[in-house]
């Protein structure tokens, strides 16, 4: 009969049962080493925490597949030596997985003996701490942060009552920490800020739990400085429980540089007025301002009068000081939200807000006239100011002041020491000369313009005796264009002397041609009163001759318009004489218009007197005309010169003017301009009808006749 169990055996593999399930239960990793330290059995927690399963690492060592590069070398060694002496421990290391990822765990070991002092195994029991290593970290970094920052850093509670602050707070502010725990930040008051301002500051933190901005605060010493300061409400897990963290620095340098260099970049460094950058933003502003509430405004130019001459006589050092004097003179001469500003040298621009009225600008002039001190000496300075409204002038900010710096040139040319106001209208049409004048030499580079011919006769009997040579421009878009609608844009210009010449030149080209054709055809070739004073023309007019030597210089005539003034009367003489004596003829035109009639008939050598159309085409209905060009022709032929008279448009025009004892005559009567092309025929047949009425008055059947030829 089988004896009974053990009790004391059944109840020891009952235990051993049941420590086996709490092993394989446990979120702990549980690890069974034999005495070398060699794993022989892990619970499904180690499993799952490192991915090695049981049958990999039964075998092992711990430090063959749980040690990594990071793994502290120092607890490796404490760990081995306990295993050696068998003894209890207790370490934190960082272990791996089996893909390689780190973890922290407490590991907690003990030696299994028998007989109580022999060591048979171990059991390794490990706790995941990455959760807490990682905050310790934080926390480490945090409060390394705290005590580092550049920046100081103020914990308050609910009540802001300081719990605690970083030495960089110490430093901005000259306050320890332990001064000011239990203290709110009040103590760091300057009184600059509002008690609304500091509403406005907590309202935003208990909306948003932020606020950020610039403040004034004061130091221990009472210097003031300015912080930029953010302040953070942090909540913690308990209810109504929260924090406020505030951190800031000092940016009173920064501030104090930007002002610096703001100066710099907008300001005169000798007057400290605003320079042109600030006042052309302030321009800007002001426009907008005037649009918006529909004012006006003024921008002025003023420019000292002969302020070189002062410089030169007392030295820039006196200059400079003189320029300080008047820019504090005409800062308080102006109203408050007016501009003064020093653009370079001796030029100041004044920004005036809805101002028009002439007294401002007479005050101005006088704010410059205030007797100077210079040295010993008193001096009274002058100024030309120039003046551009807005929006009358609607000109961007640059336009109003070059407008302006116009204006102020027009001032000094009415005599200096006075104000001119900038004319719009005036500008825009000087806007559209420049443009027209641009297309004329875009014209003249690209050989647009051409010559028409309108024929000359002999009023007794009829005889062909020239043409005159007349400008059109076959514009590419509007056609072909009379001398009316471009002519007057260049007068006095620039382009005036190279249009002439060009004339000139393809003048004497086409006489030349005709010539060579087999017809020997005298032109009228107008000259302008510029051109005939041009230094080079007489030269340029000899050297085109010489390239032509076969072409006789009689048949050239240059009438020279008698309407326009020529200053330099002897000069005039002296270059037509020059021209005479290369064997051409000078005719005077449009005689009777200009202010000095007399005075050029007596003093310049011409051979021809044109009488204006003007006075011809009215002539018949109007005895004021009539007698002007009876006197005309009277004047010439007691000088002895032929008169020849534009603008015979019929028979009885042609018929009056032979009875009032007039030469010559030419107009839309004879025949209308006509291109060079259209020469030739004309005069062929113009000659045939003449030779066929000779034994009769021919005037009246070729004038009759002309529009039909």
């Amino acid at each position: 009969m089988p004896s009974p169990p053990d009790s004391t055996s059944v109840f020891s593999d009952n235990l051993t049962d049941r420590l086996a399930r709490v092993a394989s239960i446990t979120r702990n990793m549980v690890i069974l080493l034999d005495e070398a330290g060699i794993i022989e059995w892990v619970n499904p927690s180690f499993e799952e925490h490192t991915g090695y399963r049981l049958k990999e690492v039964i075998g092992q060592s711990p430090r063959d597949i749980l040690y990594g590069p990071e793994t502290d070398p120092e607890t490796v060694t404490r760990i081995r030596r306990q295993l050696h002496l068998g003894q209890t421990f207790e370490e934190d290391i960082l272990n791996y997985t089996r893909a390689g990822k780190p973890y922290w765990v407490q590991t907690y070991c003990a030696p299994i003996t028998e007989n109580g002092d022999v060591v048979t195994g171990f059991v390794v029991i490990q706790n995941n701490i990455s959760d807490r290593k990682h905050g310790e970290r934080n926390l480490r970094i945090a409060a390394s942060v705290f005590d580092r920052s550049h920046e100081a850093i103020l914990i308050t509670d609910r009540n802001n009552q300081i719990l605690d602050a970083n030495p960089a707070f110490s430093t901005i502010t000259g306050y320890s920490r332990d001064e000011v725990l239990g203290l709110t930040p009040a103590i760091l008051s300057s009184g600059r800020h509002s008690p609304e301002y500091y509403r406005s500051m907590w309202h935003s933190i208990e909306k948003t739990d932020h606020w950020r901005g610039e403040i004034w605060n004061r130091r221990k010493s009472g210097e003031e400085y300015i912080e930029l300061l953010a302040i953070s409400r942090v909540h913690l897990e308990e209810p109504g429980q929260f924090y406020h963290v505030a951190a800031f620095s000092d940016i009173t340098a920064l501030k104090n540089h930007a002002k610096e260099l703001d100066r710099a970049a907008n300001y005169d460094e000798l007057t400290g007025l605003p320079n042109r950058q600030l006042l052309e933003e302030r321009v800007n502003t002001a426009r907008s301002h005037a649009d918006r509430h529909q004012r006006a405004l003024s921008v002025c130019y003023l420019d000292l009068d002969n302020f070189k001459n002062l410089n030169d006589r007392f030295g820039h050092a006196l200059g400079n000081q003189a320029l300080k004097t008047l820019a504090k003179r005409l800062s308080r001469a102006l109203r408050s939200g007016d501009t003064v500003a020093r653009i370079g040298g001796d030029e100041f621009i004044l920004l005036l807000q809805n101002d028009n009225h002439e007294e401002v600008y007479q005050r101005v002039l006088a704010t410059i006239n205030e007797p100077l001190m210079m040295g010993e000496d008193t001096l009274t300075l002058t100024a030309s100011l120039g003046i551009t409204h807005y929006p009358e002038d609607n000109a961007d900010t640059e336009g109003l002041i070059r407008h302006a710096n116009q204006a102020m040139y027009s001032a000094k040319e009415k005599g200096r020491n006075q104000f001119h106001f900038f004319d719009p209208g005036l500008d825009e049409d000087r806007r559209k000369r420049r443009d027209q004048l641009a297309e004329i030499s875009r014209a003249l580079e690209n050989d647009e313009f051409m010559l028409f011919f309108q024929p000359q006769i002999q009023i007794s009997d009829c005889q062909l005796v020239g043409f005159e040579a007349l400008i059109r421009w076959n514009h590419p878009a509007r056609g072909i264009l009379a001398p009316g609608q471009f002519l007057p844009a260049v007068e006095n210009s620039h382009l005036e002397v190279p249009l002439g010449q060009w004339v000139l030149k393809e003048a004497i080209h086409q006489m030349n041609a005709w010539k060579e054709a087999g017809e020997t055809l005298a032109v009228s070739i107008n000259v302008s009163a510029q051109q005939l004073m041009d230094r080079r023309f007489a030269d340029y007019l000899e050297s085109y001759l010489s390239s032509h030597p076969d072409l006789n210089p009689a048949l050239i005539t240059l009438e020279v318009l008698e309407s326009t003034a020529l200053e330099d009367t002897k000069r005039a003489s002296n270059v037509l004489a020059r021209c005479r004596a290369l064997g051409i003829q000078v005719a005077l035109d449009d005689f009777g218009t200009g202010f000095s009639s007399l005075t050029y008939l007596r003093t310049l050598p011409v051979d021809t007197i044109k009488i204006d159309q003007s006075f011809i085409l009215n002539m018949l209905e109007d005895v004021n005309d009539r007698a002007i060009v009876e006197s005309v022709i009277f004047l010439a032929q007691r000088f002895q010169r032929p008169a020849l008279a534009e603008g015979v448009e019929t028979m009885a025009h042609a018929k009056a003017l032979r009875d009032m004892g007039c030469h010559f005559a030419q107009g839309y009567g004879i025949a209308r301009p006509m291109p060079a092309t259209q020469v030739l025929a004309w005069a062929s047949q113009w000659q045939k009808k003449r030779l066929a009425g000779a034994n009769t008055d021919l005037l009246e059947p070729l004038i009759a006749g002309s529009k039909g030829i």
